[in-house]
């Protein structure tokens, strides 16, 4: 769809062609004038049916988009999953506000902890509330394929390292998706007691990504393969490398 802003010709069934004036596009409202430059009039984007002036339809989302990228996310991996594309891991845990949750897909190696960041491959429901796209090329809306397309067409030299056989791990993700999609997801975050340390894995914390959706109540989620015995240890991130004179460096995304 062409980009809407003030200054945009338009065609509507009874006024004829207009200028817009003001775009609210978070509630789909446009104002705009039609042949008086004093007086303009209120159009909703899904009822009014106002077209671009060569005739283009302007087409406007009426149902509200999901607060969290999660799910999609998880269609899309369990996808590229099926396609061989096994070695393609989907973390995800909260702020520590609480308000949004935290996303982020690596290949490679299985490590959660010491998982590499890349450019591109992680993000917030802080963003992806105001311009729900996930920063590929991605619109939107788009499909499970589609989200596929974009993330290869953004970085396939990344998404190359995810080909491979990681067999525990994509059947814990399929049985995952099972239970949990369209309408929830999964969190592996874990609170901490304040002394002692956990000594048994709880069942993972899932989430809507709707706030209309009750609360959880299927079956109980384990955790993925390759977190065994971490909730009794202290999560550590990699430390940043040592150049050639002894100076930390801050790391770089590989």
């Amino acid at each position: 769809m062409k980009a809407l802003a003030p200054g945009t010709v338009i065609f509507h069934r009874h006024r004829g062609y207009g200028v817009i004036t003001h775009v609210n596009l978070l509630t789909g409202w446009i104002s705009a004038r039609f042949g008086s430059e004093a007086r303009t009039l209120d159009l909703n984007l899904s009822t009014d049916d106002v077209q671009h002036a060569d005739g283009e339809a302007i087409l406007f989302r009426r149902a509200p988009p999901d607060r969290m990228p999660h799910a999609r996310l998880m269609a899309m991996v369990r996808a590229l999953h099926q396609a061989g594309y096994e070695k393609l891991y989907l973390y995800s845990w909260p702020k520590p506000s609480g308000l949004h949750w935290r996303w982020h897909l690596f290949t490679g190696q299985r490590d959660w902890m010491q998982r590499p960041w890349r450019e591109g491959w992680y993000g917030s429901g802080a963003e992806y509330n105001v311009n729900p796209v996930m920063g590929w090329g991605d619109l939107p809306g788009a499909t499970t394929d589609e989200l596929v397309t974009a993330l290869a067409r953004f970085d396939p030299q990344g998404l190359a390292q995810a080909l491979g056989r990681d067999e525990d791990h994509s059947a814990w993700f399929e049985g995952a998706c099972k239970l949990l999609l369209p309408g929830y997801m999964y969190s592996l975050n874990m609170d901490r007691p304040g002394t002692g340390g956990l000594q048994d894995a709880p069942p993972v914390p899932v989430v809507p990504v709707r706030a209309s959706l009750p609360a959880y109540d299927g079956p109980a989620l384990g955790w993925p393969p390759g977190w065994a015995g971490l909730w009794t240890r202290a999560h550590v991130m990699p430390a940043p490398p040592i150049d050639i004179i002894g100076e930390r460096k801050l790391r770089e995304p590989s």
